[in-house]
C-alpha cells in the first residue's frame, strides 16, 4: 500500500496504477523526504514530479508545505490514478494546487515557461540513458537557481550524466536496487 508519509495529508492512502508504474516505496521516500526537509528544500517550494506514476512524491511535497507542483506522466491510466489521488489531498485540506500534465516529459519541459526549486525524475528503469540525458537538458533551464533535481533510478543504471544538461552532481543514496541520484544548476 502506497500512503503519504507526513504532513497535512499524512496517512493518506494513493493508488497505484495497475500496470506500468513502479512506485517508490515508502521505505525510501521516507528517508529521501526527511533529508529535504533537513536541507529546508520543502516549505514553499515550486515541484516537478516527472515521470510520475501515482503522483506519490509531488504529492507527498503538497502534504509537507511544497506551494504547487506539477505532474507529468504519459499514461492516461496513471494519469487518472494522479488526479484521484490529487483530489484525496484536496480532501485532506491540501489547498496548493497540484497540476496534472498527460505529457511526455521531454516535450512537456520544451514547452513549459514554469520555474521549479525541486524536482524529481523517477522514469521507468528501462528508460534509455540518452533520453534521461535529454529530458534533464530540456530541464536545466527551468530551474531555480538553488534547485535541487533528484533522479531514481535502479543502482545498476549509473549516475545520470550531470554535465552534459549544465548540471552537477550533489549526492546519492542507494536503497537495495534503487538508487538516488542529487543535481543541482551549475555554478
Amino acid at each position: 500500500m502506497t500512503r503519504i508519509i507526513s504532513g497535512l495529508a499524512g496517512g493518506t492512502v494513493l493508488d497505484v496504477p495497475a500496470k506500468g508504474t513502479r512506485p517508490t516505496s515508502d521505505r525510501v521516500r521516507e528517508s529521501l523526504f526527511a533529508a529535504l526537509e533537513a536541507a529546508g528544500l520543502l516549505d514553499g517550494a515550486h515541484v516537478a514530479d516527472l515521470y510520475a506514476g501515482s503522483g506519490a512524491l509531488g504529492l507527498e511535497s503538497l502534504s509537507r508545505g511544497a506551494a504547487s507542483a506539477d505532474l507529468v506522466e504519459l499514461s492516461a491510466p496513471a494519469v487518472s490514478v494522479i488526479r484521484a489521488n490529487a483530489a484525496r489531498l484536496r480532501t485532506a485540506g491540501v489547498d496548493a494546487p497540484a497540476r496534472v500534465h498527460r505529457a511526455n516529459v521531454t516535450a512537456y519541459l520544451a514547452t513549459s515557461n514554469q520555474t521549479w526549486d525541486l524536482v524529481f525524475l523517477d522514469p521507468p528503469y528501462d528508460l534509455a540513458d540518452d533520453e534521461l540525458s535529454r529530458a534533464l537538458a530540456a530541464l536545466a533551464p527551468r530551474l531555480g537557481d538553488d534547485a535541487v533535481v533528484v533522479v531514481e533510478r535502479a543502482t545498476r543504471s549509473g549516475a545520470p550524466d550531470w554535465a552534459a544538461a549544465g548540471l552537477e552532481a550533489d549526492r546519492d543514496r542507494v536503497y537495495g536496487d534503487t538508487a538516488m541520484w542529487w543535481g543541482r544548476p551549475a555554478v
